[in-house]
């Protein structure tokens, strides 16, 4: 019997326009009503996860935020948080001081704020589209934005990530450069085509997730997981059902159980009924 639902936003929730589709909304308060928690599990922070909780009424059926990859959990009826993890302290600086050799824009959080070191140079590429990453990070997240002259002397406080943001072709040409002084102390992964990021190792949304289930009596048999993006590999290697979205990337559809429709034709509502009794 599923007990859990684990899903991702970009790409998986959300469609195109970052909205949930009527059918995927009404699919899971159904599934709410059962009795069945929903885990929201994002690369974003807790901020930019809570508005679609709230859309699903969440802070009602004690559901979870996972934010930061796997960085934090929380309970989003009682805001208690259950996992907090963040990066030591010498490898942000290592990582910020890195970056400097590349033609990236680091992005850090700083409680409301995301920091830049220059909120004027945000345009990047992804494919034909052109759009100003800055921007687009700080309306989906709900973040004021701040400048800081140099971001390695300024980040001095806990840090959960830190985001990377360029051309897309750019990241497929050099992440493995980004990666290679942090390989075996960092996760270092691709969030989207135009994001790279750096997270505590050992720490995802699969380990994350397995921490808060266990807490919850809750075992990897009772959780189907929808994902598109490789952050969501290892939630969908942990459920006892993982399943790609049909937009996903190849790799992710190798790994999963099964693959539904698409983010913007109801893949997530479509699966569910054929899963659950809703």
């Amino acid at each position: 019997m599923i007990k859990a639902i684990l899903l991702d936003i970009d790409g998986t929730l959300t469609n195109s326009e970052k909205k949930i589709t009527p059918k995927t909304l009404t699919a899971l308060k159904h599934a709410q009503d059962k009795g069945i928690i929903l885990v929201i599990a994002s690369g974003r922070p807790t901020r930019g996860v809570v508005q679609y909780g709230n859309l699903l009424d969440m802070p009602y059926h004690h559901g979870l935020y996972v934010a930061y990859n796997g960085g934090r959990v929380t309970d989003c009826e009682n805001q208690e948080v259950l996992v907090d993890i963040t990066m030591p302290q010498d490898l942000v600086t290592a990582v910020l001081k890195h970056m400097k050799k590349f033609d990236v824009i680091p992005m850090i959080a700083y409680g409301e704020y995301l920091v830049v070191e220059n909120v004027f140079a945000g345009m990047i590429h992804d494919g034909d589209r052109e759009f100003n990453v800055i921007e687009y990070e700080s309306r989906c997240c709900d973040y004021r934005l701040m400048e800081a002259k140099d971001l390695v002397s300024f980040t001095n406080f806990p840090v959960h990530k830190i985001l990377t943001a360029a051309d897309s072709s750019y990241l497929q040409a050099h992440w493995q450069e980004m990666r290679e002084p942090f390989k075996d102390t960092l996760s270092c992964m691709f969030t989207a085509n135009f994001y790279y990021e750096y997270c505590p190792k050992g720490i995802n949304k699969g380990t994350s997730i397995r921490m808060a289930m266990e807490k919850l009596h809750i075992r990897p048999e009772e959780v189907i997981a929808f994902g598109d993006a490789e952050n969501d590999i290892s939630m969908l290697e942990y459920a006892g059902i993982g399943v790609a979205m049909g937009n996903a990337t190849e790799k992710v559809k190798e790994i999963a159980d099964e693959v539904t429709d698409t983010n913007d034709n109801d893949g997530i509502a479509k699966s569910l009924y054929r899963h659950l009794d809703i």
